[in-house]
C-alpha cells in the first residue's frame, strides 16, 4: 500500500486565549474519540497539525482508499463530527483567499529536496 501526503493551511482567530483553548482541544488524549475514529475510517494514516502565530499547517498521510470528497460526505453524515466542526469554527477563521465556507486549504508543494 502506497501513501500520499496532503498539506493544508487554516488560520485561527488572532486571540491568544482562543488559541490556547484550541491547543487544549488538540492536546494528546483530548480530541473526541468519535473524531479520531472518523479520521482513521476515512483512510488517514497519520495527521499532524503545526501552529505558528495563528496560522496552522496540517500534514496528512493517507492510504489509497482516501478520497477528500468521500471524507466530506462522511463528515456531513456524522452528527458528532458536525458538532466538532461547529465547535472548532469558533476558533478558526478562513484564510483571506479561501472560497466561502472553506476552512482548510490544500497547499501547493513548491520545493522537494530529492
Amino acid at each position: 500500500m502506497k501513501s500520499k501526503r496532503f498539506c493544508l493551511a487554516c488560520d485561527l482567530k488572532d486571540d491568544p486565549a482562543l488559541i490556547e483553548q484550541y491547543k487544549q482541544y488538540h492536546a494528546p488524549g483530548n480530541a473526541w474519540p468519535e473524531i479520531t475514529q472518523s479520521i482513521k475510517e476515512a483512510g488517514i494514516l497519520d495527521m499532524q497539525i503545526y501552529l505558528t502565530g495563528n496560522r496552522m499547517f496540517m500534514i496528512m498521510e493517507v492510504d489509497d482508499s482516501f478520497d477528500p470528497v468521500r471524507k466530506a460526505e462522511m463528515d456531513a453524515n456524522n452528527p458528532k463530527v458536525e458538532e466538532w466542526e461547529q465547535l472548532m469554527w469558533g476558533f478558526q477563521q478562513a484564510l483571506p483567499w479561501a472560497p466561502e465556507g472553506v476552512k482548510w486549504l490544500e497547499m501547493e508543494k513548491i520545493f522537494h529536496l530529492s
